[in-house]
């Protein structure tokens, strides 16, 4: 619901404190805008309930981009990670964020608004007024009719400004033959390696040594089915093969959809969701006809591909022979929860592996690893890490005496099991007999090239297949190679087939 604010109209604070601004070429403040009406978007770049509302921002910027209206973006990060201009920096590449943002790291902008929670967003007049504000997702429409009525009024009073346009990070970008890939899945038994192309929208399939077989998607952002050449993706993530190695699934995230890559006939189906994002807490119904919410990763068990729900904080699972899908474990509370299934709760689950008996489980938002077993009553435990919504770090360590930082990525290596420690840099290793943790990989230390000094800059996935552990390196836009018994890594160089 829309909040107004009380009768007696309150002058919006001044934009102070910000550590730094993107996406302009100089700072704003309040009195620069003076004739515009603004929407300012408080935000942190890890919050699934964040990204959910950037479509709407967009549609809202599309629609009135001739208009004097302005989003400017507050980023007040949770993780010490989301601090780092420069990884707020990527984000807003990696989401193609097109208006302002004020690196509000010591929440002096947010503390100015008393903001509680991401994200909220407050509505300013053409005359530095605040008008109003709301938290949480969904209220697009109601946005939408207050900015219209706020221009048509002070356009009557002769109070609107020109359309401001800005100078974005985008300019000049080039990342290469990859961009931002999230997941990874090597396929040791048929040489195979698939990288979920994230920010190209895009699956590339090539071996395990980089050579490139398909393309599957045009590049194109949406929700198409078709040929390898013409079907579309939004930001894709995870992945899982069939049992005959002839599918691929796809979490195709932006799209809130289940994709099926035909690799016999070339081709790319939706067997899950309606392109429609999900707040159903207890689905149960037919895959096409039942909205999904963010799937990140996927893990197949025989002819049941489990879902890791990070929109909705849950577990789903997709019956592959039915073509159902519905809720598996988590309420669709965002806390840390252990006990049955049916009462665990996630926070925004982004990482699946499984041995056939067990998920494990990166639970993101609580920095933690959790460990799923599979049947009626299958229960959900804390593998690592500390449960807790604002405890995370980096430090090794037993169990609970582990810390993470917003943890991506899974992957089981025999009794290992592998950790893509995201906000970290780092892949971290634990023993599942004793559930210790220890630092495996991305230390400043190791030798490998990049660009800036990091062995890993927030690698978002990994799969394991002939010793070798592929892992999506997303902010460098590549896919590193570590050798499982030495740990020497290289680039994989990935190369067009020759004519």
């Amino acid at each position: 619901m829309y909040a107004q604010s009380k009768p007696d109209r309150i002058h919006a604070p001044e934009l102070r404190g910000a550590d730094a601004w993107l996406n302009t070429d100089k700072p704003l403040s309040i009195k620069d805008l003076r004739g515009q009406v603004v929407l300012l978007d408080f935000w942190t770049y890890c919050c699934i309930n964040c990204m959910h509302i950037l479509p709407d921002l967009k549609f809202l910027e599309e629609k009135y981009h001739d208009q004097p209206f302005v989003v400017i973006g507050v980023h007040s990060g949770k993780f010490s990670k989301e601090k780092d201009a420069a990884s707020i920096r990527q984000a807003i590449l990696r989401h193609d964020i097109r208006h302002p943002v004020a690196v509000d790291s010591e929440y002096k902008i947010w503390n100015a608004y008393a903001v509680r929670a991401w994200p909220t967003l407050v509505l300013i007049d053409p005359e530095g007024m605040v008008v109003g504000f709301v938290s949480g997702e969904g209220h697009r429409d109601a946005l939408d009719r207050e900015i219209a009525q706020l221009l048509a009024q002070h356009r009557k009073k002769g109070t609107l400004g020109k359309p401001l346009h800005f100078r974005l990070e985008r300019t000049g970008f080039k990342p290469g033959v990859l961009e931002f890939p999230g997941k990874t899945l090597a396929d040791g038994g048929h040489k195979r390696l698939f990288i979920s192309d994230t920010g190209h929208n895009r699956v590339l399939i090539a071996d395990l040594d980089g050579n490139l077989q398909a393309t599957v998607g045009d590049g194109q952002a949406g929700l198409r089915d078709g040929s390898f050449d013409t079907a579309r993706f939004h930001q894709p993530q995870g992945l899982a093969l069939s049992a005959d190695g002839w599918h691929v699934y796809v979490a195709d995230t932006e799209n809130h959809a289940i994709r099926d890559v035909n690799l016999r006939t070339r081709s790319v189906s939706t067997i899950a969701g309606t392109g429609k994002q999900s707040y159903d807490y207890h689905a149960d119904g037919p895959a096409t006809r039942t909205a999904l919410s963010s799937p990140w990763d996927l893990a197949r068990v025989g002819d049941r591909l489990y879902i890791a729900m990070a929109g909705t904080h849950q577990i789903w699972v997709l019956d592959l022979r039915s073509g159902r899908v519905a809720v598996f474990a988590g309420t669709g509370t965002e806390a840390g929860i252990d006990g049955p299934n049916e009462t665990a709760a996630f926070a925004q689950p982004s990482g699946l592996a499984t041995d056939g008996q067990r998920l494990f489980v990166a639970d993101s938002e609580i920095s933690s690893i959790r460990m799923v077993t599979l049947g009626i009553a299958g229960e959900t435990t804390t593998l690592a890490g500390s449960g807790g919504l604002f405890e995370f770090g980096d430090r090794d360590g037993a169990g609970w005496e582990a810390r993470f930082q917003h943890p991506l990525g899974v992957a089981l290596a025999g009794d290992t099991l592998l950790v893509a420690d995201t906000f970290n840099d780092r892949v971290r290793r634990i023993d599942l007999a004793s559930k210790r943790v220890s630092t495996w990989f991305g230390k400043r230390s190791v030798s490998i090239a990049a660009p800036d000094g990091r062995a890993l800059y927030e690698p978002g996935g990994l799969s394991v297949a002939d010793g070798r552990v592929y892992v999506a390196d997303t902010n460098h836009h590549r896919v590193v190679v570590v050798d499982l018994e030495t740990r020497t890594a290289r680039v994989l160089a990935i190369r067009a087939k020759a004519k």
